[in-house]
């Protein structure tokens, strides 16, 4: 069996057409049907079914479908390492992170990376903190960079960076001056939240609960960019990391107010990789330079190594 009868394939499941697989890998559909042949007569099944609304795969094409992804882009990677081997000054990190890391972490990471290693190329997929690490699972993605990120299994966290909440506000809130805000007081104010799905919401609801306070947020939304508009308008307060909103706050335009005593909120920002892939040089250097920015930059107290 041949690589380029699984490429052909895997881009006929892609599009589900053979004219547009064609057009893509730039060559005859009669080329696409051929191919699909050799891997029919290899299996011994018949993979798809044609009609005039496409293509629909069998059971045996789903079950290959499956399988042929991962095993094209592991030969990619496996294609890297022997570039590695050779000594080639070029190479391809494919990164998946969820908003919530992106403007003060993975943004400034990544610059300051590249200008040092300027024939590197960088594929940076945002998505939500699950998908993030179901990609590296996969083989999607080399490295991910998560925050809110789900208990899941498959995956090793190279650098864990445990962070606290604080209070943002737009300036002319009330609590804007104030050293620190006891919890107790939250309950007074109009709150943006984050929806249940979120690790940090669950903490918080469970931090409320624990207090005897009652929780009753004016917004809930998935999106990390609506909380910061609804407090940069004044409508809403709302609880994140000072990371996530270091560019307003350095810029006057929110401010970052502790929890008072005790009652601080954590989670933590994961650098996650494959337990068991090896990853090529270009992803080794960037994956040891995102720990260390990630040593220096992050406002945690604690950082453990597992």
């Amino acid at each position: 069996m041949q690589i380029r009868a699984l490429m052909y394939f895997d881009e006929l499941v892609r599009t589900n057409s053979m004219r547009q697989a064609a057009e893509n890998l730039n060559v005859a559909p009669t080329a696409i049907s051929r191919q699909i042949e050799n891997l029919e007569y290899h299996f011994g099944a018949p993979l798809v079914e044609r009609s005039a609304r496409g293509v629909k795969l069998t059971a045996a094409g789903e079950l290959l479908a499956a399988r042929a992804g991962r095993t094209l882009r592991e030969l990619d990677h496996v294609q890297q390492l022997i570039e590695d081997l050779k000594g080639l000054q070029r190479g391809r990190v494919n990164i998946y992170a969820n908003g919530a890391t992106v403007a003060n972490l993975l943004a400034p990471a990544l610059a300051e990376f590249s200008l040092k290693y300027p024939k590197l190329r960088f594929a940076v997929t945002i998505t939500s903190a699950r998908a993030a690490v179901e990609a590296v699972n996969s083989a999607e993605a080399d490295i991910a960079v998560t925050l809110f990120a789900p208990p899941m299994s498959g995956t090793k966290v190279r650098l864990r960076s445990e962070i606290t909440y604080d209070l943002i506000t737009s300036p002319s809130h009330p609590a804007a001056a104030r050293p620190d805000v006891p919890l107790k007081e939250l309950a007074d104010y109009a709150l943006a939240l984050p929806d249940q799905s979120f690790g940090f919401r669950q903490a918080f609801d469970a931090l409320f609960e624990k207090e005897g306070l009652s929780l009753d947020p004016v917004f809930v939304t998935s999106s990390l960019e609506m909380l910061k508009e609804l407090v940069l308008s004044g409508a809403a307060v709302t609880l994140l990391p000072a990371l996530t909103v270091r560019r307003e706050t350095e810029a006057g335009q929110l401010r970052a107010i502790p929890l008072a005593g005790k009652t601080s909120i954590r989670t933590h920002v994961d650098l996650c990789v494959a337990p068991d892939r090896q990853l090529s040089f270009a992803a080794t250097k960037l994956l040891d330079f995102i720990e260390r920015f990630m040593r220096e930059r992050s406002n945690r107290k604690t950082v453990s190594k597992e």
